[in-house]
């Protein structure tokens, strides 16, 4: 009977072990097909996505073009002691590569080490487009070209610029500069600009959500508390925007901003203000928090409807009912419980003003255009990667940095976006 007893207990044993590996097996070829399943879109977002912003980031501290357009003067510069003057090897060395690398390398070296020094853009493609019929000695031909070419300090920015990776764009973005030493130290005042753009950027943003904030929490609660069609009326109102183009949002607020606007004009009929000086709503930060505020102000309501609509009215309720006034009961029991919308909305309504371009830049002035325009503005004006790259890195940088303050304070769990 014993033997027995141990035999079966061995086989509901085995038993059970097996259909622990049948359900194993089963979720892993459950997991498989939906990785399957999902796989493509993966791939889309893989090439589409995130490998275009890893080649973007590159550029911030690619510095090859010179070290493939002119191979023999970097190996003849690594050689150079940076102080005495150029021998007629090196300027060999440098005819050499003039004459035999593309026109269109040249070019890029030639505008990459204007960065470092104005000037040198034309100083170069004049060389390069002489030099190709001199002969030797070169060093009377290049210094006759342009004397600076006996210069050691031209040399020097040519050297600084051989190795393949650079953190010069990256320091230009924060109005930091390499000196001759190499020791790192803040640019002449006239030129630091990007230091200021990006506290602008972040007061603007700052703004924008503590005014969405403001306006959108009585919203939310409005819409969390109304019942059948006035709640559904009030949401789709919220939702409208969405459903028209982000241009022409801000293309009305032009219209209605602007010094004989509809809003100018309908206060000068009331006799609120004097026709000969209207308001100043437009081009300024004004209309920039206006317009930006109207656009994002449904990425705070939603999250914070969310959150409100699954707290149950009994709370409130019961807090009254042990005697609790309404304002007592709103800030110990109903803002706690309604703060992962606040905090999910003031998140997405922060990170979505870091990036803006379009609003600012249409309804904005000058001092108010922020990073995203400098990125515009290197890439389609001055066609300069490194520097929109460098600032899209800082910029990136920054919202890495505010998502895991967030996920460390908050939690990114209790994140709720949506309805």
């Amino acid at each position: 009977m014993v033997i027995a007893t141990m035999n079966d207990g061995d086989e509901a044993r085995i038993a059970a072990r097996t259909r622990v590996k049948r359900l194993g097996s089963a979720k892993s070829k459950a997991q498989l097909r939906a990785l399957l399943l999902i796989a493509p879109l993966l791939i889309f977002l893989l090439f589409v996505f995130v490998l275009p912003i890893a080649l973007l980031l590159t550029r911030a501290v690619d510095n090859r073009a010179a070290s493939a357009a002119l191979p023999y003067t970097m190996s003849a510069l690594s050689a150079w002691d940076e102080q005495s003057p150029p021998d007629e090897a090196l300027f060999a060395a440098f005819a050499t590569d003039l004459k035999q690398s593309p026109r269109d390398q040249i070019a890029e070296v030639a505008k990459r080490l204007n960065y470092y020094e104005t000037g040198m853009r034309s100083m170069l493609l004049k060389t390069a487009r002489t030099i190709r019929n001199a002969e030797p000695p070169y060093k009377t031909a290049f210094v006759a070209i342009d004397p600076k070419w006996e210069t050691p300090h031209y040399w020097t920015l040519i050297k600084n610029a051989s190795p393949p990776f650079t953190d010069y764009y990256l320091l230009a973005s924060l109005d930091l500069e390499r000196d001759a030493t190499g020791a790192i130290g803040r640019v002449s005042a006239e030129n630091a600009v990007h230091v200021d753009v990006l506290i602008r950027t972040f007061v603007v943003s700052a703004s924008v959500t503590m005014i969405c904030l403001f306006l959108g929490y009585p919203l939310a609660a409005l819409i969390a508390r109304s019942k059948g069609a006035v709640a559904n009326t009030l949401l789709i109102l919220v939702l409208l925007p969405f459903w028209t183009s982000l241009l022409v949002r801000t293309s009305a607020w032009v219209v209605l901003l602007q010094g004989r606007g509809v809003i100018n004009s309908a206060l000068m009929w009331l006799g609120l203000i004097d026709p000969a000086h209207p308001l100043d709503l437009i081009y300024n930060r004004i209309g920039v928090l206006i317009a930006m505020t109207h656009i994002l102000l449904p990425f705070m309501v939603l999250p914070i409807y969310s959150v409100m609509k699954s707290i149950p009215p009994v709370y409130l309720r019961a807090a009254s009912s042990l005697g609790a006034p309404p304002m007592s009961a709103f800030f110990r029991i109903y803002l706690p419980m309604s703060m992962p919308g606040v905090s999910a909305g003031g998140l997405l309504v922060f990170i979505l003003a870091l990036g803006y371009y379009i609003t600012p830049a249409l309804v904005g002035g000058p001092g108010d255009q922020m990073v995203s325009y400098f990125i515009a503005y290197y890439s389609n004006q001055v066609t300069n990667w490194g520097m929109a790259a460098a600032l899209s890195t800082i910029l990136l940088v920054a919202v890495l940095i505010l998502y895991a303050v967030y996920n460390r304070i908050v939690g990114i769990d209790r994140l709720r976006i949506g309805l």
